[in-house]
């Protein structure tokens, strides 16, 4: 019986797959061109575990299959060659023999300089015997002085292309095939790179029914949603889940894979599995761009451009997406939103660890609280629950301790709003969470968290919003009232981050109202 398969190119005889015939079909016909006049060069791109390298070994098959043998197919990979951090770019070249011996079997010696490796492809060279179509994988990994010299070797190739024997060729990766961080460019129109997509809901729908045909155990419709709706159907994070669910933490084949099952699955995979992808993508958000990636925890207007540097890097390293939305003016426009739920959660986690760490600076609660009020009334009281909160922060600052220093701040010297999302949040944990449990929720993308609250068999919800204008409060009740009436609740608490700190202010803002049938309570909290 075939299975899921994660890590590294997939195998349709022993895993479970897609066929994905159009974008297979697609890169063919790229790389092909005319057979006789010569095929594209042009660039295959998508974040890691996307099916990069499988769509590759598929589209060899399919040229072989449909043109016979007039190619000399070969794929050269770049992963494995290691340099030294003060390198020229020269030292590529004595890499050379390795390389060509992989991809062609072929016997060469260091060439002396690249103008020799350049007369390795030409047509009157002894070396082909038929034009060569080369797929170059893992072009990231190389050094970027190396990257920005086969740059220029391919696009002179390229302008020359009679006078050498490569018919076509693929660079494969997922940045610097772009030509994003060469100063001379892409060597092709980038206008014909092919990315590669994630899986729609019918592409994930049908890995889960190959597993139910070939297993005989129900998976329920819901589970397959909820791994789509998770993950935005990343090849590599559906699979792992596929893995995880069918195999790690499957209850027995005469059991259906169900809701339950998914719930405690997902949140093993947020604490405890490991996930190479996913670190990843932790590792990069942690290092790069941060302030960024925090921003997109508070507002969801932030514009999305690929001019933009920050942006591209974390769109083509599979943090964030665009999306389309409706501003002001009726006109539509792309904001930036997380590539999917789950790892935006996962960033949730790792940056409150980043930005507060694993303990606070004082007593959450005065030592005598025990949250009578809190817990033991018909409904839980956030708004009491909050007000805790707000005296915490009073008594940091009484010590003369402020959370808010040394955080990220913006262009205008204000405290990113997120700062406090991430600060509440551990101090939940740090106040009730041994009593309840505190869920991060993402319902409507960025800009939005709500902190789901279960303690025992009660619940409640706090939305989590930034400050914008007198206007934003208003339409951010009326947008928790809804939110709460889809949960089949009837009361909501908003905790607001003001950049104020005058009372008389946060007083204003905050207050009980009743919004279509649901009772919201604001409680304002000023920061900065």
């Amino acid at each position: 019986m075939r299975h899921f398969h994660s890590y590294g190119p997939v195998d349709c005889e022993e895993h479970f797959c897609v066929p994905r015939a159009e974008l297979i079909h697609q890169c063919a016909e790229r790389i092909v061109g005319n057979p006789e006049k010569g095929g594209h060069y042009f660039t295959i791109w998508a974040p890691r575990q996307a099916g990069k390298t499988w769509l590759m070994r598929q589209v060899k098959e399919e040229i072989t299959s449909r043109h016979g043998n007039p190619f000399h197919i070969a794929t050269m990979s770049m992963q494995g060659l290691i340099f030294k951090e003060n390198d020229t770019e020269d030292a590529f070249l004595p890499k050379v023999p390795q390389l060509f011996y992989e991809a062609f079997r072929l016997d060469v010696k260091p060439p002396d300089d690249w103008e020799t490796l350049k007369a390795f492809f030409n047509a009157k060279s002894d070396f082909f015997q038929h034009p060569v179509i080369l797929f170059i994988d893992e072009f990231d990994s190389l050094p970027p002085k190396v990257i920005d010299r086969l740059v220029s070797l391919f696009r002179d190739m390229y302008l020359k292309r009679e006078t050498y024997q490569i018919h076509g060729l693929a660079l494969i990766g997922v940045r610097a095939v772009l030509g994003i961080d060469s100063l001379r460019g892409s060597p092709f129109n980038v206008q014909r790179s092919l990315h590669v997509p994630n899986f729609s809901p019918d592409e994930v729908a049908e890995l889960f029914r190959q597993y139910v045909a070939e297993s005989g155990q129900p998976v329920a419709p819901e589970v397959v949603s909820a791994v789509y709706n998770a993950t935005r159907g990343q090849p590599g994070l559906v699979c792992w889940f596929g893995e995880l669910l069918t195999e790690t933490y499957n209850p027995g084949t005469d059991q259906t894979i169900d809701m339950p099952l998914w719930n405690y699955v997902c949140g093993r995979a947020r604490r405890t599995e490991w996930n190479n992808t996913l670190l990843n993508l932790i590792f990069k958000a942690r290092h790069r761009h941060t302030d960024r990636v925090i921003a997109l925890f508070s507002r969801s207007d932030i514009p999305f451009s690929l001019r933009s540097e920050w942006c591209s890097y974390l769109y083509l390293n599979g943090i964030i997406d665009a999306a389309d939305v409706i501003d002001e003016k009726g006109q539509t426009i792309q904001v930036c939103r997380f590539s999917c739920p789950f790892i935006q959660h996962n960033l949730y986690d790792a940056l409150t660890d980043d930005l507060v760490g694993d303990r606070l600076p004082i007593l959450a609660l005065h030592p005598l609280d025990e949250l009578t009020d809190v817990l033991e009334g018909q409904h839980l009281d956030l708004p009491a629950l909050l007000q805790r909160y707000r005296d915490y922060l009073q008594r940091l600052k009484e010590k003369g301790l402020n959370p808010w220093q040394d955080q990220p701040r913006r262009a205008d010297i204000h405290l990113t709003e997120a700062v406090g999302h991430f600060h509440l949040y551990a101090w939940l944990a740090e106040a009730i969470g041994r009593r309840c449990t505190i869920s991060p929720e993402f319902p409507t993308g960025n800009g939005k968290v709500d902190l789901h609250i279960r303690c025992g068999q009660k619940r409640g919800i706090i939305e989590v919003k930034s400050f914008t204008d007198a206007a934003g409060v208003k339409s951010a009740r009326v947008q928790a009232a809804r939110y709460a009436l889809e949960l089949g609740l009837d009361r909501v608490t908003v905790a607001l981050f003001v950049p104020v700190t005058d009372e008389t202010v946060l007083a204003k803002l905050s207050g009980e109202t009743e919004t279509e049938g649901v009772l919201v309570t604001v409680t304002a909290i000023g920061w900065g």
